[in-house]
């Protein structure tokens, strides 16, 4: 018997590390298991390709499989096509609609995510969410038996050594927005740059927006780049495509407020890594995010930008009411600790071993 885990892609980063951890986990358990992918793009080592299964890696009639969603891939027609038990753990699709406009070649890849998951609903001995809302999703598609664990993540990963030189140049004496996600339409980065542009003509308070992240979609960032041009922002917006952990360390010590305009998440690790950094949060309440935050931030039912930019403002200014929300952020990030989900995630895998 074992847990074996397959993914579309095995990579660094949130679900990547969740994959890992829940490795590590089974292994505890005294079931283990490998880890399958179509694109591996770890350290050589820490997983297979997923066609091995059941050829260089024996199959057992005991086996799990543990498949992860986030886009269509052949990975989940080769999961369905086994006999073994099957575990779906939902990690959210993008509305294809977000795509439409900007990246028509993405469009495909996340409706047939979309169908896949549906069509895997009468497949699945259980279906695990990383929220409320992703479980929703799930119900909704006739998935019979689900149940909720959080992204398996150990804070400490959002721990680096800063780099000194960017916490230098990063410095000012200005109030600073920061949102540290990827460049995608969904995460609705133009929203924040209307209400840093709302909140520069209401308030006249020095500041700047600082919007970090890999650029996934390039026709969105141009028309980034243009509404910053548009709006004559050009030296108070700044859109930065990488950074190293070091940087992104100092980009959260010298930020003031983090800000999320984001209008569809399954979970969202930043807002932990905001809160776990110390940052005060001030986010927009849409998907998952009310319930990813709890009370560690603050959250608004709206984002038109002359709200969202009162609601910064305030943070900014109000010394008490940021202390208690930088007080309450640590309180929330202290939920998700790796023992409790680890716990719970090893309760979910007992109700199919």
């Amino acid at each position: 018997m074992a847990v074996h885990q397959l993914v579309p892609t095995l990579e660094p980063g949130a679900v990547g590390g969740h994959i890992l951890e829940i490795q590590r986990l089974t292994r505890e358990m005294g079931v283990g298991g490998e880890i399958f992918a179509e694109h591996l793009r770890m350290a050589p080592g820490t997983g297979r390709d997923f066609r091995d299964y059941g050829r260089s890696v024996k199959a057992h009639a005991g086996d799990v499989l543990l498949y992860h969603m986030a886009i269509g891939s052949t990975v989940a027609d080769f999961a369905a096509g086994r006999p073994e038990t099957l575990v779906v753990d939902h990690h959210n699709i993008t509305p294809a609609s977000w795509f439409v406009a900007w990246e028509p070649a993405a469009v495909h890849g996340v409706a047939w995510g979309r169908h896949q998951l549906a069509a895997l609903a009468g497949r699945s001995a259980l279906g695990i969410a990383d929220s409320a809302y992703n479980e929703r999703e799930l119900v909704e598609l006739g998935y019979a038996s689900t149940t909720v664990v959080p992204i398996l993540l150990d804070a400490s990963s959002f721990d680096a050594e800063v780099d000194d030189a960017a916490l230098e140049r990063l410095t000012t004496d200005e109030d600073v927005w920061l949102f540290v996600s990827r460049i995608v339409p969904n995460k609705c980065q133009h929203d924040l740059i209307k209400a840093f542009a709302a909140h520069q003509r209401a308030y006249g308070t020095p500041a700047r927006l600082r919007i970090v992240g890999y650029p996934a979609s390039e026709r969105y960032v141009q028309a980034l780049h243009a509404l910053v041009d548009a709006l004559d922002l050009r030296d108070r917006v700044e859109i930065v495509p990488s950074a190293t952990p070091g940087e992104k360390i100092a980009h959260y010590r010298t930020a003031d407020v983090y800000v999320s305009a984001s209008e569809h998440e399954g979970f969202s690790v930043t807002l932990l890594e905001a809160m776990h950094h110390g940052v005060p949060v001030v986010a927009y309440a849409s998907t998952a995010v009310p319930e990813t935050l709890g009370d560690g931030g603050l959250c608004l039912p709206s984002k038109a930008p002359s709200v969202l930019a009162a609601a910064v403002d305030r943070v900014a200014r109000d010394r008490a009411l940021r202390a208690a929300l930088v007080d309450a952020g640590r309180r929330r990030v202290a939920d998700f600790d790796l023992a409790v989900t680890r716990t719970r995630m090893a309760d979910a895998l007992a109700r199919v071993l």
